[in-house]
Formats: structure tokens, sequence, C-alpha cells
């Protein structure tokens, strides 16, 4: 990816890319200085006055399911292609190479995802995004039948590579979507409801998770993986025809802003820059999920050594129900007034939960420890989105949100890439061993996963020390005490959108 003409930006220009971002979407923005901001509010652009709250929330709930039957989808054929991959070849390199690559696909076009956001309808962006993802899993269906199942599963020959990448690449494109729907929150949703619309957002990711482990796991066990993607596909066109029912009235047209080309990172650079602080909460997050990637690696082979594929999706899908009740939990009550050291808190748990949930091969203790982590991690996401919306103008939000996407994805494939080859090839077969099994006996016990379980205990106590430490800083008391500012600016003033100066 480069800052010239990105494959994306291509892809909307041409006579496809226009029928799926309308002419009326476009905007012809020119460069604008950090000092300019204040000139690009545009009241015009947003009328929160057409329809009442709550039917701007039944919009947003459909826009929220519609979504949500996407990144099921998108999880689904991801899902199984992981567990497809490692059954047939019991390769933790595999799992990790998808793994890693999602994320840093992502990663690689969060900033031209943003870029887009900010310069169209976000409804526009939406559709183009669901269009995009349906064609390349079409192409993924049509490779499957076309190449042999050996060639397909062969590291050693291109075949396997483009598969994945044709798979990816197509829910890599979806998660466009994912950035056009944070910004439809500061759109549709009123500012002190923010963060329980964003608690919404995480039970939808928890709903993912559940429908998907059990599906994908059934999927690949029942069906194989040519039916899996059949379903994929016929999912996705629903999602899509759904997504051309909806519309957003209140955005009147796109917002002016400073945004311009296809991969804006100078623009996004700024928009970061202009709130104190920001910056940090961004590389503290790029920091957690550099321990992600460990999870994002190895939790879906330690599952599928302690259970069958079938059972793993379904027990998983027990686990991911603690999303829900996460998502629900912030839906009620919120993410108090400091979202910052709210989101601190869930990291330190999460950080005592990864590192204690193998400390035995206990099928139990792992699910548990699964839940238990599944109900923190919608904190730690709402709360950045929840400070995002309030700090950072409407007419930036798109770049803020991939500029943070793009960091925080980064981080995991690099962990995921680094950390599956050694756990293949020295820790797991240490662990395995005569002496290594003796040595960590006394504080991981017994069991095939143990060297895995090392992993998993390092992991958290970093986790752990880094949040600990973040508490410290004059960078937290900064973000919070901004984001207290313009929450006390938006009570007093009854405004509706983050000022542009944040």
């Amino acid at each position: 990816m480069n800052e010239q003409d990105p494959g994306l930006s291509r892809a909307a220009a041409a006579p496809a890319g226009r029928a799926a971002l309308p002419a009326d979407a476009t905007v012809t923005p020119a460069p604008v200085d950090d000092a300019e901001a204040p000139d690009l509010v545009d009241p015009g652009a947003v009328d929160t006055s057409l329809r009442t709250p709550a039917q701007r929330s039944r919009t947003f709930a459909g826009i929220l399911g519609n979504t949500a039957l996407a990144n099921i989808t998108t999880s689904y054929l991801w899902f199984s292609l992981t567990f497809w991959v490692y059954l047939e070849t019991r390769n933790v390199i595999a799992t990790g190479v998808i793994g890693g690559a999602y994320m840093l696909l992502i990663a690689l076009s969060s900033i031209s995802f943003g870029t887009f956001v900010d310069r169209y309808r976000k409804l526009a962006v939406m559709r183009f995004a669901a269009g995009f993802t349906l064609v390349m899993f079409a192409l993924s269906g049509v490779m499957f039948l076309l190449t042999p199942t050996a060639s397909l599963l062969d590291l050693t020959q291109p075949w396997f590579w483009l598969f994945t990448l044709v798979i990816l690449i197509g829910g890599v494109v979806e998660n466009m979507r994912n950035i056009a729907l944070s910004t439809t929150v500061t759109i549709l949703i009123e500012p002190d409801r923010r963060a329980n619309a964003n608690g919404m957002v995480g039970m939808v990711q928890g709903l993912m998770f559940i429908v998907t482990s059990v599906l994908s796991g059934l999927s690949i066990g029942l069906m194989g993986m040519g039916w899996t993607i059949v379903v994929a596909v016929v999912l996705t066109a629903l999602a899509f025809a759904h997504l051309l029912t909806l519309s957003i009235p209140e955005e009147v047209r796109p917002a002016a802003t400073d945004a311009h080309g296809g991969f804006d990172l100078r623009g996004s650079y700024a928009a970061v820059l202009a709130v104190s602080g920001l910056f940090a909460l961004i590389l503290f997050s790029t920091f957690n999920n550099f321990i992600g990637g460990v999870y994002m690696a190895l939790m879906d082979p330690y599952g599928l050594e302690l259970f069958p594929v079938e059972l793993w999706g379904a027990f998983f899908a027990l686990g991911a129900t603690g999303f829900i009740v996460g998502g629900a939990l912030i839906g009620k009550f919120g993410l108090g007034s400091n979202p910052l050291r709210t989101m601190l808190i869930a990291v330190i748990a999460m950080g005592v939960l990864g590192a204690v949930f193998t400390l035995r091969e206990w099928a139990w203790l792992y699910i548990a420890g699964i839940w238990l982590y599944m109900c923190l991690f919608p904190f730690v996401e709402a709360a950045e989105q929840t400070i995002i919306q309030r700090v950072v103008p409407l007419q930036r939000q798109g770049r803020v949100f991939g500029f943070a996407m793009a960091f925080e994805s980064a981080a995991a494939p690099i962990t995921a890439f680094l950390i599956a080859p050694i756990a293949q090839f020295w820790i797991i077969p240490y662990a395995r061993s005569a002496e290594g099994s003796a040595q960590l006996a006394p504080l991981l016990g017994e069991g095939t996963s143990r060297g895995i379980a090392l992993v998993f205990l390092v992991a958290g106590v970093i986790m752990i020390l880094a949040a600990l430490l973040a508490f410290l800083t004059p960078v937290y008391r900064r973000v919070s005490a901004s984001y207290a500012r313009q929450a006390a600016e938006d009570a007093g003033g009854g405004v509706t959108a983050p000022s542009p100066t944040g």
C-alpha cells in the first residue's frame, strides 16, 4: 500500500465503483491545514431534525443488523478456512499465516478505507464493500471447484496462497463497513447514548462469534469446505440485497472534509494529532494487539487439541456468549464517566484471565476463561470508539478510525507470524519432551498442549504490566480530561456532533 494510488481507489474510480459510489456522493476536497479545521464545520451535511431520535435509533438498528449478518458470514468463512486447513495439515504455521495475513491486509488497507468513509456517503461505502465481498467469495467458490484439494492444501504451491488470499481480501474489504458503522453512531445516535450504542455493537460481535463458531465447526465437519463457500456466498448476497433497502436521510451530503486522494495518510495522522493524547491511546491499543496476536495464532489449535472440530465450534460458541453479556452490560449501564479508565481495568482483567485459563489442561477452565475474556472484550472496543466519537469531528472520524485500525491491526500479524513458528518448532516440542514436561508440570500441569499454555501465561503477564503502567502516564490524564471537557460542552450546549477542535 502506498500514498499514490491504492487498488481500492482505482476500484472506486472504475465504472463499477461509480455504480456503487454514486456521483452525487462524491466530494472534491482540497487539502486543509490543521489550523483551518474550524472551517470544515458543515452543519448542513447532517440534519438530525428530519426524524426523531427514536426513528434514527431504529435505522441504526437496521444497519447494525445488516452489518451483523455480513460480519457473521465473513467470520464463518474465515473460521471454516482456519479449521479446514489445520485439520488437513495439523500445522499451526498455516493457521498463523491465515490469521496474520488477514490482520496484515486490514492494516494495509484501513487508512484507505477511512479516507473513503470521510469522502463519501456512509451507506454508499457500505454498499460498495458488500458488493465487492460478494464477488470475491464467489470467485473463491470457482477456484475451489476447479483446483484439486491436494493442491489447495499444499503450502509449497501457489494455489493455497491464492485461494486463501481471495477469501481474506473479501473479508478485509467487508471491514470497510465497520469503519462506516462507527461514523453512523455519530450521525444517528445522541451523544449521551453513544457508549450504549457501542455496547450494542459489542453484542453483535458476540453473536458473530457464537454463530460462526457453531456453524463453522459443523459446516467443516459435516459438509466440507465446498458447501461452506456456497452458504457464505448466499448469505453475503442476502446482506447486500437488504442493504439496498436502507437509507440515512440525516446525511444530506458528505460532510466537508480535508480528506484527499485514496490514501490520506497525512490527513489521518493530522486528525489523530489534533486531539491531545489520542495517538498514545492508539499506541496502547496497538501494544495490546501484540498480545492479541498470540491468542489469534494459538487459541484454535489449543481448542482443537482438546475437542473434536464439531465440539470445539460449539464450545467456543458457548464461551463467546460472554461477548453478548459484556455488550449488554455496556448497552444498559454505559462505560462510566471515564471510558479510558474502564478500558484499562478491563485490559488488566483480560491479562489475568489469559494467564490462568490454560494453567491446567481442563476443558471447563479453558471455556470459562474464554467466556470471561469475551465479557471484557467489548469494554475495550467500546471505550476506544466512544472516546473517538466524542472528541473527533465527524468529517475526520473515518480517517481516525481507519488510522487506529491500521496501527492496531498491524500488531497482531507480527505477533502471529513470530509466535506460530516459534511455538511449532521450539516451545511445543520442548514442552512435550520428557525434560520440558517435568520442568513445566509444577506450574502448568501435564498435557499435550503445555507449550501453548506457557505462551499464554507469558502473554497475560505482559498485558497486565502494560495496563498498570498506562495508568501512571501523563497521557492517561490528558485523554481523560479531554473527554470530560467535551462531554461537558456537549451536555451544556446540546450539540449532537463533536467540535473540530476536539
